[in-house]
């Protein structure tokens, strides 16, 4: 692997590392609630009437945000190396190791390494090496 030092823009990623970071301190704060994506997805699907209505804002905004960016000027290349099989396949794994860890890397790596959860670091550790298996595997083993 080889790292693009022209392409490289670590201030644009330091930004948004604190606009993530802000935005989830916010929101435990005024809402008492972790920001984790599967949590709030999950709710939504059993959600009481009072409860749907933030979760889905939280999800709608998730979802505007690329586009709103894009609208602003922002605009960044999309380059997928998968077919759809694959994706699928990814996106049901990623799907049964939230359920396993009991949350995301939003919520474990995000929400609960700040608040010095020693269950989210266990999680977060899990979450890295399991990438970083399925990515040498791919790569050596399977030749993807």
């Amino acid at each position: 692997m080889m790292i693009d030092w022209n392409a490289f823009t670590p201030w644009s990623a330091l930004i948004g590392g604190v606009m993530i970071g802000g935005a989830a301190a916010l929101f435990i704060l005024l809402n008492g609630r972790i920001a984790g994506i599967s949590g709030v997805l999950g709710g939504l699907l059993r959600a009481g009437p009072g409860d749907r209505g933030w979760r889905l804002a939280f999800l709608a905004g998730l979802m505007a945000a690329p586009w709103l960016a894009y609208g602003m000027g922002y605009s960044a290349p999309i380059r997928i190396d998968a077919d759809a099989g694959i994706l699928i396949l990814a996106g049901l794994l990623v799907g049964l190791g939230t359920r396993y860890a009991g949350g995301c890397t939003s919520g474990h790596g995000v929400c609960g390494l700040s608040r010095l959860s020693p269950r989210s670091l266990v999680a977060t550790v899990c979450f890295i090496g399991a990438g970083m298996l399925t990515v040498a595997a791919a790569r050596h083993f399977l030749g993807w």
